[in-house]
C-alpha cells in the first residue's frame, strides 16, 4: 500500500487491493464515524432499470451472508450505533457511527453487508412496494412534478434527467438478479473510498480496514465497467403543467458547470447571492418588497458531470405571470450588471461560514473528505474550494452568468386558468 502523511488533517492510504482510505483523527469525542463510498450512483444504472440503485440501497442492509435483516438490525441497535445506506447521482454510500469501543464490530458488519449482501426476495418485494408508494406520492407533490418536468426537458435520456426513485414501470421490472449483477459489477475494492473520522489513529484504522477488506480481491484484474453517458442535446423550452393546487410553481433551469470546471466557484457564489436564505436577492426583492413569493430560492448541486442552476418560486395563482417576469428579471440582471464588492463579499462570507459549520461533527468530516475523493477531486479540494470562492471577482461572476444564465428552460405548474396564456 501507499501512505500519504503530508501536512494535512487527513491521512490518505491506498490498500494493495485498491481501496482508498482516509482518516481524520479527532480524539476530542469518543465517537467514530465512517463513510464508505462506491462509484455506483444513479448514473451507472441502465435507463430501463432506473431506480435500481435506490432499491439496492434500501435492500443491501436487509441481509448478508449468515445474517438476516432482523439480526443486522438487532446488532446495530443493541449498541446504539447507526448504519444506513443511500445512493446519489454519482455514488453509493454506506454510513456508520458508533462509540469507539464498538467500532470494530459495526465496521465488520459493514464489511459483510458490502461484500456479501443476499438481497432476500421478500425484502426486495417489500422495498419495491415502498418505492412505488414514494413514486406515487411524488407525483402528487407540485414541486416534485415541476422539477421532474424541468429535469427531463433539460437532460432527456441522460441519467441526471431521471428521478433516483425511477418510474413505476422501471421499478416493477427490476429483479433480484439485476441487484446481484449491479453489485458484482461495481462493488469491488478498487472502486471504493473509505473515510473515517473520530477517536481512532491512522494505524488503527488501517488495521481495521485490512482485517475486514484486505482479503477482498478483484478476480482476474478485470477493469471496472466504463461509464458512457449520452450527449446532452436539448434546447431551452417552456413547459406548463395543469394541476389543482393552491399555488403556482415556477422554475427556471440553466445548465451549469461540473465541479471540476472553471466557472464552478463563480456559479456557487451567484446561487448563494441569488437564493440562499432570508437575505438573498430573490427573497428580498420578490418576497419582502413585492410580496410575490410564498417560497423562493436557488440551488446549484455539485455534480461530477454537467450540473444545473435552478431558481424557483411558489406564488399565488393570480401572480403567476408577474412572478415569472420578476424571476427572469432577477436572473437576467446577473449577466447585465456586475455585483458590487459588498454584495460579492457578503455572498463569500455566507458560503465560507456555512461551509465551516458543515464540518463540525465527525460524520460531517468523514462525509466531505470521502465525497471529494470519490469525485476524484482529492482531499486538498477542501482548502482549494475556499480559495476558489475567495478569488472570484465581480468580473468573473458576470462572465460566468453570461456563459450559463442566459436562456432558461421554464417549468410552470398550477391551476389551468393561472397558467393559461403564460408565455415563456
Amino acid at each position: 500500500m501507499s501512505i500519504s502523511f503530508e501536512k494535512s488533517p487527513v491521512y490518505r492510504t491506498v490498500l494493495d487491493n485498491g481501496i482508498v482510505l482516509l482518516v481524520h483523527e479527532n480524539p476530542t469525542a469518543d465517537i467514530i464515524a465512517g463513510r464508505i463510498f462506491v462509484r455506483a450512483g444513479n448514473c451507472y444504472e441502465p435507463t430501463d432499470k432506473s431506480g435500481l440503485g435506490h432499491l439496492l440501497s434500501a435492500v443491501i442492509t436487509k441481509g448478508c451472508a449468515g445474517m438476516s435483516s432482523l439480526e443486522i438490525a438487532e446488532t446495530v441497535e443493541s449498541i446504539g450505533a447507526s448504519l444506513s445506506a443511500d445512493i446519489a447521482a454519482d455514488y453509493f454510500l454506506l454510513s456508520l457511527k458508533t462509540v469507539t469501543a464498538d467500532f470494530a464490530e459495526i465496521f465488520s458488519l459493514a464489511g459483510k453487508i458490502l461484500r456479501s449482501p443476499t438481497f432476500p426476495e421478500a425484502e426486495v418485494e417489500l422495498e419495491r412496494r415502498l418505492a412505488l408508494q414514494d413514486i406515487r406520492s411524488q407525483s402528487e407533490q407540485p414541486f416534485s412534478v415541476a422539477f421532474d418536468k424541468l429535469r427531463q426537458a433539460m437532460y432527456q435520456n441522460h441519467p441526471y434527467g431521471l428521478s433516483g426513485l425511477g418510474t413505476e414501470e422501471t421499478v416493477r421490472s427490476i429483479t433480484r438478479e439485476d441487484l446481484l449483477n449491479f453489485h458484482s459489477c461495481y462493488f469491488r475494492p478498487d472502486n471504493m473510498v473509505i473515510s473515517i473520522a473520530g477517536n481512532i489513529t491512522p494505524v488503527a484504522a488501517i488495521d481495521q480496514v485490512e482485517r475486514v477488506f484486505g482479503s477482498w480481491r478483484v478476480i482476474g484484474n478485470i477493469p471496472t465497467s466504463k461509464l458512457i453517458l449520452p450527449e446532452i442535446r436539448s434546447q431551452p423550452c417552456y413547459l406548463a403543467t395543469a394541476q389543482h393546487t393552491q399555488q403556482s410553481i415556477i422554475m427556471l433551469g440553466y445548465f451549469a458547470p461540473a465541479v471540476n470546471e472553471p466557472d464552478y466557484a463563480a456559479l456557487k457564489l451567484l446561487s448563494t447571492y441569488l437564493g440562499n436564505g432570508l437575505s438573498s436577492r430573490l427573497f428580498v426583492e420578490l418576497r419582502e418588497k413585492r410580496g410575490l413569493a410564498y417560497d423562493v430560492s436557488a440551488f446549484f448541486p455539485t455534480r461530477l458531470f454537467t450540473s444545473s442552476f435552478v431558481v424557483y418560486m411558489g406564488t399565488a395563482p393570480e401572480n403567476t405571470v408577474t412572478a415569472l417576469q420578476g424571476l427572469r428579471h432577477e436572473v437576467d440582471l446577473l449577466s447585465q450588471i456586475p455585483l458590487t464588492e459588498t454584495a460579492l463579499e457578503a455572498a463569500k462570507n455566507k458560503i465560507i461560514g456555512q461551509y465551516a459549520l458543515g464540518k463540525q461533527t465527525n460524520a460531517q468530516i468523514a462525509q466531505i473528505y470521502g465525497w471529494y475523493e470519490i469525485l476524484d477531486l482529492g482531499v486538498s479540494f477542501d482548502s482549494q474550494f475556499q480559495t476558489m470562492i475567495q478569488s472570484v471577482t465581480p468580473e468573473d461572476a458576470i462572465a460566468a452568468a453570461n456563459r450559463y444564465l442566459r436562456e432558461p428552460y421554464i417549468s410552470i405548474l398550477g391551476q389551468g386558468d393561472a397558467i393559461a396564456g403564460v408565455n415563456g
